[in-house]
C-alpha cells in the first residue's frame, strides 16, 4: 500500500457519509415515465443536502449500477446517461458527480455486494449513513439492510428517495425504520447538522 495515497488521509470528521444510489441513469426502459418523474421531484432537495454536507465535510459517495456494462467505468458510465438522448439527461447533468466525489460502481442491488463500499468506508472513518437515490424498494432497501447488518448508523431522508410506485415507497421506509432503526424524516424537517449533533 503506497502512503502517498490521498485517499489515506481523507476522513469524514463526522463519521458520516452521504451516498447517491443509482441516479446516474439514463432511465431508458419501459414504464419509466413514473420514476423519472419522481426522481425529478427530488433533484434539488438532494442538492441542497450534498451542499450541507460539503459544508460539514461530509463526503458524497456515489454507489451506480453499471447497467451491464462490465467494461464501463466512471466516466463512460455518467457520459452514457448523460447523452443527448438520454431520457434523464436533465436529472444526471445536474447530479453528476464532481472530481472530490467518490463513484463505486455496483453490478447488483445493494451497494455493498461485489463493490469496493465496504473497503472505501472505514478507510473514510465513517459510522453512519445517509442513503438518498433509487430505487427506495430495491437497490436503497438492499443497501440499507446490508448497512444495518454491518452497524452503520442509517438516515433515509423520505424526500431524497424515489421508485415508481408512493405506496412501494412508503412500505420500504417503514421497513427501513421499524426493523433497521433508520431515521426516515424528510430532510426538510431534520437539518444535517441536528443529525450530525
Amino acid at each position: 500500500m503506497h502512503t502517498d495515497d490521498p485517499c489515506l488521509s481523507i476522513k469524514s470528521p463526522s463519521g458520516v457519509g452521504l451516498l447517491i444510489i443509482d441516479l446516474i441513469n439514463d432511465l431508458a426502459f419501459p414504464g419509466a415515465e413514473p420514476l423519472r418523474k419522481a426522481c425529478r421531484s427530488i433533484v434539488d432537495d438532494l442538492l441542497g443536502l450534498r451542499a450541507q454536507a460539503d459544508e460539514a465535510g461530509v463526503p458524497t459517495i456515489y454507489v451506480n449500477d453499471n447497467f451491464g456494462q462490465w467494461r464501463g467505468e466512471r466516466a463512460e458510465i455518467v457520459a452514457h446517461a448523460a447523452r443527448a438522448e438520454s431520457p434523464a439527461r436533465d436529472i444526471v447533468e445536474k447530479l453528476k458527480p464532481r472530481e472530490k466525489d467518490f463513484f463505486v460502481i455496483k453490478p447488483r442491488f445493494s451497494g455493498f455486494y461485489a463493490t469496493t463500499l465496504p473497503v472505501l468506508l472505514p478507510q473514510l472513518g465513517i459510522q453512519r449513513l445517509i442513503l438518498t437515490g433509487v430505487a427506495t424498494d430495491i437497490c436503497v432497501l438492499f443497501t440499507a439492510a446490508d448497512a444495518h447488518m454491518r452497524e452503520y448508523g442509517l438516515w433515509v431522508p423520505e424526500n431524497l428517495v424515489a421508485s415508481d410506485d408512493p405506496q412501494r415507497d412508503a412500505w420500504a421506509l417503514e421497513i427501513m425504520r421499524n426493523s433497521m432503526g433508520a431515521r426516515t424524516a424528510s430532510s426538510r424537517a431534520l437539518a444535517l447538522d441536528d443529525w450530525l449533533s
